[in-house]
């Protein structure tokens, strides 16, 4: 059983060193339980608003929900975004309002403090906080049979680095 457990952890679990060598925009995430992996992907600065992308899947499910951050005025503080099922090309601020399943600050803890997201280019972070996902998601489109099911944390952990 011990040793079960120090495999189990020594999977879950990922060190400073490691959080150091992987960008943010390729770091990925989840929950204890594995349901939920959360992947940031690469932006380009200069052509977009964003600065940056993720998505956001969740085990035995299809859904995949899109991630933006953008920074906020007059105060810069990481908005995050998820959005389910948004129409493509133009939309209007209806729908967007629609298809948006949770908005809020993305933080991030480092050395046992709340921080704010890093930059491209910079470490990643060793956890996220997307405070009130859990809600939001359930008050969502996104959120029912054949959708999502399982309420996720509001924290998710360093997995991995994708290459």
């Amino acid at each position: 059983m011990r040793a079960a457990l120090a495999a189990f952890l020594a999977l879950t679990v990922v060190s400073p060193a490691v959080a150091a060598d992987c960008p943010q925009e390729r770091a990925i995430y989840g929950d204890e339980a594995g349901l939920y992996r959360l992947t940031f992907q690469p932006v380009d600065a200069e052509t977009s608003a964003a600065t940056h992308r993720f998505s956001v899947t969740a085990k035995d499910s299809a859904v995949t929900l899109d991630g933006y951050v953008m920074t906020t005025e007059p105060v810069a503080r990481p908005q995050g975004m998820l959005f389910y099922n948004c129409p493509e090309g133009d939309a209007t601020g209806a729908d967007l309002a629609a298809c948006t399943v949770w908005q809020d600050i993305l933080y991030g803890t480092a050395g046992g403090r709340i921080v704010a997201l890093p930059a491209q280019g910079e470490g990643a972070l060793a956890e996220l906080l997307l405070p009130g996902l859990a809600p939001s998601l359930q008050a969502s489109s996104a959120w029912g049979k054949g959708k999502l099911t399982i309420a996720p944390p509001d924290v998710l952990a360093l997995k991995g680095c994708a290459s």
